[in-house]
């Protein structure tokens, strides 16, 4: 019913804008991803699986206040994704943050500089003006 889905939207939403939501969400989602599937349909389940986590966090709640706001709050969490230790979630988890960096750079360019690419591009700069 479209009652539980605008619900089920709200909470996620209410989730990811928390402190470590976007990793909350990215394992709850992908739990159980890879870890007893074998070969190339295992692994293109992951893919899609990704993907589809992607698209999520690249797209901004109607909730959210302002895109800008959304960016300022999600971004550093999806950074975030990328520092996990573990081998099998780290990979499953830098899928996710990559793809939606892609994604979120291509639709919105000058929010994703800001708040995406330079901070991550941050350390290499600071390396080549010393």
């Amino acid at each position: 019913p479209a009652w539980l889905r605008r619900l089920c939207g709200q909470l996620l939403s209410e989730r990811l804008m928390r402190p470590s939501g976007v990793q909350a969400v990215v394992r709850g989602i992908m739990e159980g991803t890879g870890a007893g599937g074998a070969g190339a349909e295992a692994a293109a389940v992951d893919w899609r699986k990704c993907d589809v986590v992607a698209k999520i966090l690249a797209s901004c709640p109607q909730q959210c206040l302002s895109l800008e706001d959304y960016y300022r709050l999600v971004c550093p969490q999806i950074l975030d994704l990328l520092h996990i230790q573990d081998k099998l979630t780290g990979r499953q988890f830098q899928r996710v943050a990559t793809t939606t960096l892609l994604t979120m750079a291509k639709e919105h360019p000058q929010l994703a500089e800001k708040h995406l690419l330079q901070p991550l591009l941050a350390p290499l700069l600071r390396c080549s003006e010393t």
